[in-house]
C-alpha cells in the first residue's frame, strides 16, 4: 500500500483551498461583474495567441533547438495548411491539407 507524506496532503489541500477561494469571488458579489472593454478586446485574441504559442515552437524546433535544415515535413505541412486556410477558410480542410503534405514527406522520405 502506498503511503502519502504530510507535505503532499497539505499541498493538495492548500491548492484546493486557493482554487475554491479564487473561484468563489465571482459568486460573492451581489452586483453584476463585467470586464473592462480593453480586457474584453484582449480576450478575443487569447485563443489565437495560445494556439500560436503551442504550434510555432513545435513546427520550428526539434529537441529544444531550431531546425537546421529545410528538409522538415512539419514546415511544409504548416505552409500547406496555412495556404489552404487562407484560400478556403476551412479549419477541417486546413488539417487535411497539412496532413496530406506531412505524411508522405515524413513516412516515405523520412523527413
Amino acid at each position: 500500500m502506498m503511503q502519502t507524506d504530510g507535505w503532499t496532503v497539505v499541498t493538495i489541500l492548500g491548492l484546493a483551498g486557493v482554487t475554491v477561494i479564487t473561484r468563489s469571488f465571482f459568486f460573492l458579489s451581489s452586483k453584476p461583474w463585467t470586464l473592462p472593454a480593453w480586457a474584453q478586446r484582449g480576450l478575443h485574441y487569447a485563443p489565437i495567441a495560445a494556439l500560436a504559442a503551442v504550434i510555432v515552437p513545435e513546427v520550428v524546433m526539434t529537441q529544444g533547438a531550431l531546425i537546421a535544415t529545410w528538409r522538415d515535413a512539419r514546415v511544409f505541412a504548416a505552409l500547406a495548411g496555412a495556404a489552404w486556410f487562407f484560400w478556403r477558410r476551412s479549419v477541417l480542410g486546413t488539417i487535411v491539407a497539412g496532413m496530406v503534405v506531412y505524411l508522405p514527406l515524413h513516412i516515405h522520405l523520412g523527413w
